[in-house]
């Protein structure tokens, strides 16, 4: 299948700026170089970057040349599309130490990520890393106004949605930092295509305007432009179908750092999306084949409560980001919060846990009854304890404790953690110490 309309099945393809051209360029062979642009404004990328990675990835896949561009230059400014108010501006330090945490984490995904969509045994070609500050930093204003400047319009510029929008919304206005963005990324494109022969640039449909000002520019400034013409593809901005933005709950933004989201968070993200986007997630963050989709789709429709498509997702994009043990960990976690034996779990798994349920710290000596009250405990006085014990409903590594029990220590798991469950949901961990 043509990358196009590989694309076009997964609901990926929104406009291209000339699909003749992309259609010949993007044939199988034609090694075309493509990039995407990704933004220093944090020391890790998030779900929706994860889209970005993806595809660079079937891009490589299709037999052609991924360039990652990381904002090092225009990150010190700021891209106003999709919002609603002037970003802060970061220092020239954060930007160069996110730029290289992403690149860090690019090429880690892109690894992990290859390993499980690339079954051929074919070598596949890692991500080409740029930096636009290698660039931008150096330009000379008045050169780049002179050479660069005198080919936009002002007046196509304030018809470009990211800036309309924002000049319509008079309370928060548009500074000339941030209007003046379109012609930096339309020079990234430029750069890129004389250093690198990239002809292409795929992106956010909420980047459109950029790409065809780039691919404007490369027509107007490179002589022979017309033999190998640069052009543009977009996707789609996805939305849950509950509106909520893509990526974000109630807990926060899910992150592809360990260290912000840890892998069970991630894997519960993908097991909780709702039926309606699971599959059309499937499509989009996997590489399976449509006939696999498919059977999904089918097995998931006729049991639903087995969440057999959220399970495929969680299962494959948790591999993707963090690796096989990080799942195997993950769901290990799953199945302790759901009943299962606490005991046949890793430190690692318990170390996880302690991230994700209530933990307190608990005295040597302590017995079940101080355990479960007090401060950050399950329940605020021994007598409640005492009751809930009574009512059978508490147990400590998957055993119902008894009234007996109370004045005894419990066990711990690998020496060191004792699990506590109150009902069905509630549970906490008591940690002895290493």
């Amino acid at each position: 299948m043509h990358i196009l309309d590989d694309l076009r099945w997964r609901g990926l393809l929104h406009q291209v700026t000339d699909e003749v051209t992309a259609t010949a360029a993007l044939a199988p062979g034609q090694n075309c170089g493509i990039y995407i642009g990704f933004d220093p404004t944090a020391d890790s990328l998030h779900v929706g970057s994860l889209l970005q990675i993806t595809l660079l990835m079937r891009l490589a896949l299709a037999g052609h040349r991924p360039i990652a561009l990381v904002g090092g230059g225009t990150g010190m400014i700021g891209d106003p599309s999709g919002k609603s108010a002037e970003r802060k501006l970061q220092t020239d330090d954060d930007v160069r130490a996110n730029a290289a945490a992403i690149e860090a984490q690019i090429l880690s995904v892109w690894r992990n990520m290859a390993a499980a969509a690339n079954n051929t045994g074919e070598t596949l070609n890692e991500p080409e890393f740029a930096n636009n500050a290698t660039w931008l930093n150096s330009l000379n204003v008045i050169d780049f106004l002179r050479d660069i400047g005198k080919h936009f319009s002002v007046n196509a510029m304030v018809q470009r949605d990211s800036v309309k929008t924002r000049l319509e919304a008079r309370e928060q206005g548009i500074s000339y930092t941030e209007f003046s963005y379109m012609l930096l990324q339309s020079y990234d494109f430029l750069e890129l295509y004389r250093s690198k022969s990239c002809r292409a640039q795929f992106g956010g449909s909420d980047q459109w305007g950029n790409i065809v000002s780039g691919t404007d520019l490369i027509g107007r400034l490179v002589p022979d432009a017309a033999e190998k013409p640069a052009f543009g593809v977009t996707v789609p901005l996805i939305t849950a179908k509950n509106g909520q933005k893509f990526g974000k709950t109630e807990q926060g933004t899910i992150w592809l750092d360990a260290k912000r989201t840890s892998p069970y968070q991630f894997y519960q993200f993908w097991m909780n999306v709702d039926d309606a986007d699971a599959v059309n997630y499937l499509k989009y963050f996997t590489f399976l084949e449509p006939d696999v989709v498919a059977s999904t789709q089918a097995e998931h429709a006729e049991a639903q409560h087995k969440r057999t498509a959220q399970r495929v997702l969680a299962t494959h994009l948790t591999i993707s980001v963090h690796g096989i043990q990080a799942l195997e960990d993950a769901e290990a976690a799953t199945q302790v919060l759901f009943g299962g034996d606490p005991y046949s779990v890793s430190p690692a798994v318990l170390a996880m846990l302690a991230g994700e349920v209530a933990t307190f710290a608990a005295p040597s000596g302590a017995t079940t009854l101080e355990l479960l009250s007090g401060e950050s405990r399950p329940f605020p006085s021994n007598g409640e304890a005492k009751r809930a014990v009574q009512a059978n409903a508490v147990s400590i590594n998957g055993v119902k404790i008894t009234l007996d029990d109370l004045a005894k220590q419990p066990s711990r798991l690998h020496d060191r953690y004792a699990l506590i469950r109150h009902g069905k949901k509630s549970y906490f961990l008591a940690d002895f110490g290493a």
